[in-house]
């Protein structure tokens, strides 16, 4: 009875997670790509790409830990 309310409101979350870190990894790649592609890089930008890793990498820890599998690649945290 309260068993179903929390296996779906689980999934709905674990679903929300790997949303969040696709688009993590989208704006990570978007990052590295302006650092490479700007000649004069400041420590802003390079902050900027910090920054997005740390998210990324923080949301992909938490998947981890919550054991959610869906459709991320073991290969994607290989840089």
């Amino acid at each position: 009875m309260f068993g179903r309310n929390k296996k779906k409101l689980r999934k709905e979350y674990d679903e929300e997670l790997l949303y969040l870190i696709d688009q993590a990894k989208k704006n990570w790649d978007h990052a590295r790509q302006t650092e490479q592609a700007v000649y004069e890089v400041d420590e802003e930008l390079v902050a900027e790409t910090q920054l997005a890793k740390a998210k990324y990498q923080f949301l992909y820890q938490e998947a981890k830990l919550r054991n959610v599998r869906g459709h991320i690649q073991s290969s994607v945290i290989d840089h």
